[in-house]
């Protein structure tokens, strides 16, 4: 599902309008209609409840007003206060607001603080409060007194319904540049905007529901512009399917894990598990010879590759003739390798060598730190780096913190730079392409961040990557059933208690849930309901 910035949606309405027929004031019904279901699901009761629809001037004030009309036909006790004069409201919003106040609801006109003051606690007393202040019509930091109404509305304590976008919140960045609603419930119109889906700005968009108001998907796929979109259950169900009854294992994709050093022999083994439950056929873990018993005792359905290493037990430089001497179709590089100079030397000749694809991660990454410009992809050979933000921070010269508030960005950047794929962990981990594209990821939770569950995702990645010989897909569909794993892992054990190996053990889960029609989505899409002037 595409993830439009301002621009794009604003392209995205004009050219169902002007080329499709949809007529401007059917969207505004639309998205109206869409948010009253959406507060249907989330509150069964909502007949019963009192709703305050706290309003602006603009197009986002005017969903609003037929939010307030649609619910007081279905009963609700509703009270719009609209904090513009009411001789500011032109086109489809003064409309809808003609339309509005030919029913019996109450229409406040809220323009200076003292009447705010006045009102605040009538909307304090209500069960819900809708924000049609500013959705994505906003440029800048609130300031004065709309500042002062968004404060005032999340102190009210009462669970707060946002069209759009959270009022406060940019539609185009994920940062936080002053107050905003913090919402219950954010329905966004037509497609995701980035503050509903990244951090730290999704924290303020509360269950996120995107709704079909009428603009076909062929519109909003073709708006041109960035690209990015979200990995959703619906596409990645269609990336796996039944194996032939007359597989065999050298179908199913041929692995080799360059990992593990002294001390450090876990991280092999979790990213053989990883390769292993997301069904490569075949895995072999090329590891420092004195890590081998460990290796192989872990699991006896892998196979290992005694390396030569150096005194500190880690792989010499000469072993790369070894490794490149495996037949494979997926090479995986750097868990628990350790670093060194003969490390360095041995990744980058891997790079630079190999025939086949590569995945870099941990240790792997940390042998271009200094010379970032040598790690790249070239042509007829994917080349996948999957860092977290501490790894990305060293090879882009930055920090953490500026990686953090701009993932989005550098993982695009460093991936069109240097013609390779990004897949950068963490909180909503994000795929970048060589042609720009980037992909979010829903799945995951906090438990997550605990050691080996990076090294898990390498073999996981490796080893869809050897099935579906589509770095981009793989990648995608990596991402999205180790956290799925994460989840299922986590609803088991708890986040708290939650370890690389329980990710592990439920990689086979995820795939079945993943398949299974009736799991529920990670990002609830709400189709058409009672709508009588959607498009064509």
């Amino acid at each position: 599902m595409r993830v439009l910035n301002i621009s794009q949606m604003r392209d995205a309405d004009e050219r169902a309008i002007r080329e499709v027929g949809v007529p401007s004031d059917a969207l505004m019904e639309n998205a109206g209609r869409q948010v009253v279901a959406a507060m249907q699901r989330q509150w069964p009761t909502l007949n019963s409840c009192r709703v305050a629809v706290v309003g602006g001037k603009g197009n986002n004030g005017g969903d609003g007003f037929v939010v307030a009309r649609v619910l007081a036909a279905s009963g609700v006790e509703v009270c719009v206060y609209l904090l513009s004069p009411i001789g500011e409201i032109d086109g489809d919003a003064a409309a809808k607001l003609s339309e509005l106040r030919s029913v019996d609801v109450p229409v406040h006109e809220v323009v200076e603080p003292e009447e705010w003051e006045g009102h605040l606690k009538a909307i304090a007393g209500s069960d819900v409060i809708v924000d049609a202040l500013f959705g994505t019509g906003l440029a800048r930091p609130l300031e004065g007194r709309w500042r002062t109404v968004v404060v005032d509305l999340n102190r009210c304590g009462v669970p707060i319904v946002s069209i759009d976008v959270p009022s406060g919140l940019s539609a185009d960045t994920a940062s936080l540049s002053g107050d905003s609603i913090d919402a219950k419930l954010t329905v966004a119109l037509g497609a995701p905007k980035l503050p509903l889906l990244m951090s730290p700005a999704a924290a303020r968009a509360g269950e996120l529901v995107v709704a079909d108001i009428g603009i076909p998907e062929s519109v909003i796929d073709s708006v041109v512009g960035p690209r990015v979109e979200v990995i959703t259950r619906a596409w990645a169900r269609t990336l796996v399917v039944p194996r032939l009854a007359d597989v065999h294992k050298g179908d199913c994709g041929r692995v080799v894990l360059v990992a593990g050093s002294t001390g450090k022999s876990g991280a092999a083994c979790l990213a053989a598990l990883g390769a292993l439950r997301a069904g490569a056929g075949l895995v072999t873990v090329a590891t420092p010879r004195s890590c081998q018993p460990i290796v192989s005792a872990w699991m006896p359905e892998y196979m290992t590759l005694g390396l030569d290493e150096t005194i500190g037990g880690t792989v010499r430089a000469e072993a790369v003739e070894a490794i490149l001497g495996e037949s494979c179709d997926v090479l995986a590089v750097g868990p628990g390798l350790g670093r060194g100079p003969e490390v360095t030397d041995l990744v980058r000749t891997l790079v630079r060598d190999s025939q086949v694809p590569l995945v870099l991660d941990a240790d792997a990454l940390s042998a271009f730190a200094d010379d970032a410009p040598e790690l790249r992809g070239r042509d007829g050979r994917d080349l996948v780096i999957t860092p977290h933000a501490g790894e990305m921070a060293r090879l882009v010269g930055t920090t953490v913190e500026q990686v953090q508030a701009r993932r989005i960005e550098v993982a695009r950047e460093f991936a069109t730079t240097h013609q390779l794929f990004v897949v950068l962990k963490g909180a909503r981990t994000v795929v970048a392409t060589p042609a720009g594209a980037v992909w979010i990821n829903l799945t995951g939770n906090p438990g997550m961040a605990t050691g080996g569950t990076g090294d898990l995702l390498t073999g996981v990645v490796s080893a869809w990557m050897g099935q579906l010989l589509d770095a981009e897909l793989a990648c995608c569909l990596g991402v999205f059933l180790h956290g799925l794993a994460g989840d299922l892992a986590a609803a088991r054990h708890g986040e708290v208690a939650l370890v690389a190996g329980d990710v592990g053990d439920y990689l086979g889960p995820a795939v079945l849930n993943l398949c299974d029609p009736s799991a529920r989505d990670e990002l609830l899409v709400l189709q058409p309901v009672g709508a009588s002037h959607l498009g064509t």
